[in-house]
């Protein structure tokens, strides 16, 4: 398979997430492991998804969605000898024919030498824009406010 990964990185699939969904590598890093996870639910492997979250508990994903790109905006720690970390990032994704985003800071740890999602926090603007619901997207997911964070 040629297909470049859908983690945003640029790299052959095969080569990059695809190691880390068949079991055969460890993701080496907290943001190496977000990525994994944001191809793992372009793949729709639930099974990888509950293998590399510490709460098994969040219910299965939305199967109907359709993920359009994920950019990654800020890594804190996370590296091969840290034993936390966390990743900013903004996933692009269609449902039920409304396009929309997902801004998120997830928190990592390593645990037994493997990187676990722990859990995330939403970011949210402090303020509205002040020409309207029209405006870009302060958070830098590239749709509109009402799309995205403004959403109610």
């Amino acid at each position: 398979m040629s297909a470049v990964c859908p983690c945003g990185s640029g790299a052959r699939y095969e080569e990059c997430c695809a190691p880390y969904l068949k079991g055969a590598a460890s993701a080496p890093t907290a943001e190496a492991l977000m990525r994994s996870r944001y191809s793992a639910f372009v793949e729709r492997d639930w099974d990888y998804l509950n293998r590399t979250q510490i709460a098994q508990d969040n219910g299965p994903p939305t199967p109907d969605m359709v993920w359009l790109g994920l950019e990654v905006l800020a890594t804190e720690a996370g590296g091969a000898e840290d034993k936390e970390g966390t990743v900013e990032f903004v996933a692009r994704y269609s449902h039920q024919g409304s396009d929309a985003a997902l801004h998120e800071v997830s928190r990592f740890q390593k645990v037994g030498g493997k990187w676990l999602y722990v859990d995330g926090t939403f970011p949210r603007p402090d303020k509205k824009p002040k020409s309207g619901r029209n405006d870009p997207c302060p958070c830098g997911s590239g749709l509109k406010f009402k799309k995205c964070c403004g959403r109610s």
